[in-house]
Order: C-alpha cells, then sequence, then structure tokens
C-alpha cells in the first residue's frame, strides 16, 4: 500500500476493497491506532442540515425512530455516512490518544472539532445515543472516532460555547470560498452576489464573507416570511427577497436582475436550475447543499444555455475554520444568528 493510501486511511476500508474511507460501505473502527492516526473521545456529532432532513421526513419527526435510523447507519458502516443524501456531518470530542507519526499536531486532551466529513470517519458509538432527543441536528454521544494522517480538524476556541463553536465549523468551507469567488470576481468589478437559503447558517456565514470579499451588493433569498423578517432585520444582506428555491421561474423573479455569483445553501433537493437561472452570463454558481444534484446541475445549465461556471463546494478550503469563527467574532448579526439556531437546537 502506498503512504498516500496509509494516509488516506485505505487500512480501515473493509469493504469494498480498494476504495477510499469515504466512498466505502463499511470501515474498520478498531480504536487501536496506528502511527499516524488519531483516537478522539466523541462527546457530540454534528449531522449536516441534509442528512437531518431527509431522516426527520423519511420517519415523520419520529424522534425514537430517527434515532434507530443514525444508530443502524453507525452501527452497519463504523461511520455516519446517510445512503440516501450520502453526506454525514462533523463531531467533537476529546483526543484519547495521537499516535508518534500523526501530522495534526494533536495533543492528547485537546477538544477538537473534526473538519472532515462523518462520511469517511471512522466511528463507533457506545451509549445508544440515549442522551439524543432525536430532534436536532447536534446529538449528544459517546464512542470514539478515528482521524488518518490527512484527516483536518481544530482545537476548539475557549472562548465560545461547544455548541456554538461546533455549529460555525460544520460549515466553515462555505464563507471561505465564497470569499475567494466573490474577491477573484471583484478583481475585474465589484459583483452582485445572491445567496439562497441565506438565513441558515452556511447562508448567514456566506452573505458576510461575500460583503467582506468585496460584493457591491448582497442578496439573500429565502423560503418564508418569518425567515425573511429576520434576515432583514440583521442587516447582513442589501435585499432580502422570498421564494421557493426549487422554483426557478420564482426565483428569477424574486431576484430581478441577475447575480454575477450565486451561493447555494439550500439543504433541500431540486434548487439546481433556480440557481442557473438567478446567474447571468459569465457568472459563477457554488453549490454547498449535499442536497445537490450534479448531474441536474450539469444538464440544466446546458438545457439552458447557460454560460456559468459551476463549484462544488468541498467544505475544505485552507484558514476555513479561522475565517468563520472571525465572522462570528467580528459580526454581531452573524452570531446573533448563530446563538439564535443553538438555542433552538
Amino acid at each position: 500500500m502506498s503512504d498516500e493510501g496509509d494516509a488516506a486511511g485505505l487500512r480501515r476500508v473493509l469493504e469494498p476493497a480498494g476504495v477510499l474511507p469515504q466512498a466505502a460501505l463499511r470501515l474498520d473502527t478498531d480504536p487501536r491506532i496506528r502511527p499516524d492516526e488519531v483516537r478522539v473521545r466523541v462527546e457530540r456529532l454534528n449531522l449536516d442540515a441534509a442528512s437531518y432532513r431527509q431522516l426527520h421526513t423519511a420517519h415523520g419527526g419520529d424522534p425514537d425512530a430517527i434515532r434507530a435510523e443514525v444508530l443502524r447507519i453507525i452501527g452497519e458502516r463504523g461511520k455516519m455516512h446517510n445512503p440516501v443524501t450520502g453526506s454525514g456531518g462533523m463531531l467533537v470530542g476529546v483526543v484519547e490518544e495521537a499516535g508518534p507519526a500523526s501530522p495534526l499536531g494533536l495533543r492528547e486532551g485537546d477538544r477538537v472539532a473534526t473538519l472532515v466529513s462523518l462520511t469517511l470517519t471512522p466511528l463507533a458509538v457506545t451509549d445508544g445515543l440515549a442522551r439524543w432527543d432525536g430532534l436536532s441536528e447536534q446529538v449528544p454521544a459517546e464512542g470514539h472516532a478515528i482521524l488518518f494522517a490527512r484527516s483536518i480538524a481544530a482545537v476548539l476556541p475557549g472562548d465560545l460555547p461547544v455548541p456554538l463553536a461546533l455549529s460555525v465549523m460544520d460549515v466553515c468551507g462555505a464563507p471561505a470560498l465564497t470569499h475567494r469567488v466573490v474577491a477573484s470576481h471583484a478583481r475585474a468589478a465589484p459583483p452582485v452576489v445572491a445567496v439562497l437559503g441565506a438565513a441558515g447558517k452556511s447562508g448567514s456565514l456566506s452573505l458576510a464573507a461575500a460583503r467582506r470579499a468585496g460584493a457591491s451588493r448582497v442578496v439573500g433569498l429565502v423560503p418564508t416570511a418569518a425567515e425573511e423578517a429576520r434576515l432583514a432585520a440583521s442587516g447582513l444582506a442589501d435585499a432580502v427577497v422570498r421564494a421557493d428555491a426549487r422554483d426557478p421561474v420564482a426565483v428569477a423573479a424574486a431576484l430581478g436582475a441577475p447575480a454575477d455569483v450565486t451561493i447555494v445553501c439550500v439543504d433541500v433537493p431540486g434548487c439546481e436550475h433556480g440557481a442557473i437561472l438567478a446567474t447571468a452570463p459569465g457568472g459563477t454558481v457554488v453549490f454547498f447543499s449535499m442536497a445537490t444534484s450534479f448531474s441536474a446541475a450539469a444538464l440544466g445549465a446546458e438545457g439552458l444555455a447557460a454560460d456559468v461556471t459551476m463549484l462544488i463546494g468541498n467544505g475544505y478550503v485552507p484558514g476555513h475554520a479561522a475565517m468563520a469563527l472571525d465572522l462570528l467574532r467580528s459580526e454581531p448579526a452573524v452570531r446573533a444568528l448563530f446563538t439564535a439556531r443553538a438555542a433552538a437546537d
């Protein structure tokens, strides 16, 4: 096996042979670590929004059924990898043991957030998720997880409550990539930026990041009157409009003029064509939602003769955690939205 395969956790794949952990059907959760691995004592999982919404819908909001389904997935797969959405989430825990060859710079006792998906993280749960009410994305849990040499983790800041820090780090790739894309457009001319799903975690951070990167105007699109009022009151967007992001014509009508950059942070399927219609020729669409159908996006753009660049937000940009935390600390409106959401969870 190559060093790269080892670093990526290939030895932890039980089936099928030869794939990387994210594509595996089953991972080895043996707590005995190899020299370049780290074992984390799990304290809390954060299911990604698309996965939790699918589980909630599939089980009619029944918390016992949702809990049982999450336990089944983890037990069968050795990771939290929703087979319907293909997504997972991330976790917070305390480092129990760090191998001497691990390059992650973590030490025993560090409280960390993993910044890689649970879909590729070996995970064992030992408490039956007994403390989780099944009614939110944040899941108190006991067990252990394994990080590889090519994993990413950040030590949690001491000035923020754990649930709040976890909420931010769960979506920290969105504002970082938004900043990069908007700054690139701004070198030619300050762009107009539209964020679909703008009142959520990744959406609110993306609005703040777009403005910081030099957007001439930021527009937030939300689905309900309550979210419209809340986002308008925050001042994060220059304009707030309301439409169902799954209705392409309604999205285009709500926005009026197309945007130069469109950021999709909606956690339901079917938003691809609206995002494409919302974007001006030569513009860029960034899809952050794990509910995105990338074939629908590609074929939809072709069918609409839309000359747009489409990017997949892969959750990692160098410095993404630090940027997201800085936005939370420096933008009172962002912190207020996150604090309210954390309290609701």
